[in-house]
């Protein structure tokens, strides 16, 4: 199992929240979580993985991505929008989870195969909910 970065994380989810957030009691609340909670991640310390996915939610960032940041990558904005030279066609869910693995498999090698297969399939969701991926594919 890889070693995760927290202390990546923990710098990258304070700069942002700074970016967004006019205190850390703001990011917290709108995070759903208590002001210590926020504090444990931005001092590096583990939190639960319903966590991570309540501050990548608050930062505005597609769920996974502080995982991803851990594994020393970098976040995904959740609402994006298209990607400029994307096929305006949906693509089916396979094609698109295929993609998103091999590209997450590529940039995050040392990353457990279950993150990356979480990632996939939050990722997919968030483009079938955009409308990039057709649905029941």
């Amino acid at each position: 199992m890889t070693t995760r970065d927290l202390g990546r994380l923990a710098e990258s989810v304070k700069r942002h929240r700074m970016q967004q957030y006019p205190s850390r009691d703001a990011a917290a609340e709108a995070a759903g979580i208590t002001r210590n909670t926020w504090k444990r991640v931005e001092t590096g310390d583990e939190v639960r993985e319903s966590t991570y996915a309540k501050i990548d939610t608050a930062l505005g960032w597609a769920i996974g991505s502080c995982i991803l940041i851990t594994a020393g990558g970098n976040p995904v904005l959740a609402d994006n929008g298209p990607i400029e030279g994307a096929p305006t066609v949906p693509i089916s869910g396979e094609d698109a989870r295929r993609a998103v693995f091999e590209a997450a498999r590529t940039t995050l090698p040392d990353a457990p195969i279950g993150e990356l297969d979480a990632f996939s399939d939050e990722l997919v969701e968030i483009l079938r909910r955009l409308g990039s991926v057709r649905d029941g594919d």
